[in-house]
């Protein structure tokens, strides 16, 4: 629960003097002593935090800085796990030699994926759930937005200041994250088919799907904190509304992609079906036998049969001809990626509208 530290007229008024004593002594210094001193007078005057931007920081900097920290060691373990895989990439002759010999090996390096991803896809809801439910519940519960309210200050600013930072830093974090995860992959994206793209842990941790799928996540729970004004029922609202958002995510996200149909080439009924081939790392979506009518039946039509000519005269009488399959293929990736996140931040925005121009009337 995020708690609240009011800085007293005193302490800035404190801070106000030393600096401006600072500045007065560096100054004299400097023209007794020379330009030498003139280094510790630009060093005080150095960009800082002040006004709004700085309460906030201090009333949640504590997870502020858990982001940072938690971004910079995953980032710092995905750097040695990418040098890993290139030292074993080398060694092993790729891309001259393919992969699929070196089956074991490989795995290895596919486990260290999934141990990663375990955690990257967890990050909306964890965030949504530990920093966006508290940001303004925990203002309303304890009374300090009664506090800021009654401040020179307006409740647009301060509803600002506190999304504006917690969003810079979700942002930072994610795309820190998505970036080196994505350099961490790339050698093996377009050449080994054992990894599934469209899987959560490669889909939804690379691009701007991680960023916006987070973002939603702490301003949805900032909204709820909002409307249910209790930290710990806002925190469990949040974890439900971003499971379900992850849900509905894994769902839909296939159709955001325009799927691609190939047909095999047309046997006589009766005849093996030959099936057609598809990219490596396409993502199979449907496999159907096509009749001489052009109607698609289920691949396990006939598999009653017990024995082959059974089988034979099965397809003969389904009139069966061919095989027809439905893929996305991988290069449809960044596009799917986009196209989906566009219509989160979509959202995203939507939950920000409401906020202000809503949400802001509860605020006290």
């Amino acid at each position: 629960m995020s708690t609240f530290t009011s800085p007293s007229t005193d302490g800035r008024n404190g801070t106000t003097n030393r600096t401006m004593n600072g500045t007065m002594n560096g100054t004299k210094n400097a023209s007794r002593h020379g330009a030498g001193n003139a280094t510790t007078t630009e060093t005080s005057r150095r960009p800082r935090l002040s006004g709004m931007t700085w309460l906030v920081w201090r009333q949640h900097r504590a997870a502020f800085w858990t982001i940072i920290a938690a971004t910079v060691l995953c980032a710092a373990w995905i750097v040695y796990q990418r040098g890993q895989l290139m030292d074993f990439l080398d060694a092993y002759g790729f891309p001259a030699k393919s992969l699929d010999d070196g089956d074991k090996e490989v795995q290895q390096h596919i486990d260290a994926f999934s141990s990663v991803t375990t955690g990257l896809t967890a990050i909306p809801i964890m965030l949504g759930v530990l920093l966006g439910a508290p940001l303004l519940a925990g203002d309303l519960e304890n009374g300090t937005s009664k506090l800021i309210a009654a401040q020179s200050v307006s409740r647009g600013r301060w509803l600002a200041a506190k999304l504006g930072l917690a969003g810079l830093v979700v942002v930072v974090s994610t795309v820190t994250l998505s970036a080196v995860f994505a350099w961490w992959w790339s050698p093996l994206k377009s050449r080994y088919p054992g990894i599934d793209w469209t899987s959560s842990g490669f889909f939804n941790t690379t691009g701007p799907v991680p960023v916006a799928l987070t973002l939603l996540s702490v301003f949805g729970g900032a909204a709820i904190g909002v409307v249910l004004r209790r930290t710990l029922v806002a925190m469990v609202v949040t974890l439900g509304f971003t499971a379900a958002l992850q849900a509905v995510w894994g769902h839909f996200k296939m159709s955001l992609g325009d799927i691609v149909t190939i047909t095999s080439k047309a046997v006589s009924p009766g005849d093996p079906v030959i099936f057609p081939e598809m990219p490596r790392t396409a993502s199979l979506l449907d496999v159907s036998y096509l009749t001489g009518s052009g109607k698609l039946l289920d691949v396990t039509t006939c598999t009653e049969a017990q024995t082959e000519e059974a089988t034979e005269l099965c397809m003969k009488k389904a009139d069966i001809v061919g095989a027809s399959m439905d893929y996305i293929p991988m290069s449809q990736m960044n596009g799917m990626q986009w196209f989906g996140a566009s219509i989160v931040f979509a959202l995203t925005a939507g939950v920000v509208a409401f906020l202000f121009f809503a949400g802001r009337k509860r605020l006290v």
